[in-house]
């Protein structure tokens, strides 16, 4: 999880910049704008947060889909089967889409509101939370979350989470399942496992994938989260794809969707490739201490 926010981060911040921003144009002039404003630092803002519960997040997710496969195939065959049953598959991704809302909510939120609240704005415009225009609503991640807590409640916390539900439930569909198909499409016959190489490839591959299925979504929770930094635009899912679509046309769903592919395949190549050999180093140990 680590290391697939490390790899991911800063093109994560373009993506939300482009999607629920304002005056950044394209891919490349939104970089250009967060560097010449903001230097390298710009493009890790909101990324401590992330790095540090990404571990709990991506233990629970891969905890769950993997602990629901293993059930279904132990249900299916009474014991663990070599390959598991794509209707299987289909399930433990839907199941942990669904469970990964509780956790992921929370920190998307977080992160968001952090990469947002340099947005450019003028004082005309938008009813400030900040007394001077450009100084940060938040002073950190944790001040962040205390201050959405004490003023939006537990409601707040979880703003966002029906279009987060949305993306991540079709989403994991669309990550699981290709890694999993990827990686035996690779693998040559005969092998027990996936080499390293193999992982990688087929990681990033279900990465991009799932975002680019992710990515419509992706764009209205962007917006329903970062709807709050410096002003409450939308009153939910539903007024949020309106009102965009009325304002920008359906063209407005696939913002960041280069970005989002790109930033899709190296993240999730870092992200099953550290949960495979973390696996494997685990249960070397195992064996070496109760052989």
């Amino acid at each position: 999880g680590v290391a697939s926010v490390v790899a991911g981060h800063p093109l994560d911040t373009v993506k939300t910049r482009l999607q629920a921003g304002q005056g950044y144009g394209n891919t490349l002039k939104c970089v250009l704008t967060v560097y010449r404003n903001e230097s390298v630092a710009g493009f890790f803002k909101g990324m401590s947060f992330p790095l540090a519960s990404i571990g709990i997040y991506s233990s629970w997710v891969f905890g769950v889909y993997s602990n629901t496969l293993r059930f279904l195939s132990q249900l299916r065959h009474t014991e663990p089967a070599g390959a598991p049953a794509l209707a299987d598959m289909t399930v433990a991704s839907l199941v942990a889409g669904v469970l990964s809302v509780g956790i992921g909510t929370p920190v998307e939120l977080v992160k968001i509101r952090l990469q947002m609240q340099t947005q450019p704005y003028t004082q005309e415009s938008v009813k400030l939370k900040s007394a001077v225009p450009g100084s940060p609503v938040y002073r950190g991640p944790i001040h962040c979350f205390r201050t959405i807590l004490q003023k939006e409640g537990i409601a707040g916390v979880y703003r966002g989470n029906v279009a987060m539900l949305l993306r991540d439930v079709p989403g994991y569909y669309a990550y699981f399942i290709p890694y999993a198909m990827f990686c035996d499409w690779i693998t040559p016959d005969g092998s027990t496992s996936p080499n390293p190489s193999a992982i990688w490839v087929a990681g990033g591959v279900a990465g991009a994938v799932s975002w680019a299925v992710s990515t419509p979504m992706d764009v209205v929770k962007s917006r329903l989260q970062a709807d709050g930094v410096y002003l409450n635009q939308y009153k939910g899912t539903l007024d949020c794809m309106l009102q965009s679509y009325q304002n920008e046309g359906i063209k407005v769903f696939f913002r960041g969707l280069m970005v989002n592919t790109m930033r899709g395949f190296p993240s999730s190549a870092a992200m099953f490739l550290g949960y495979e050999l973390s696996l494997k180093a685990m249960k070397r140990c195992q064996t070496e201490t109760n052989p």
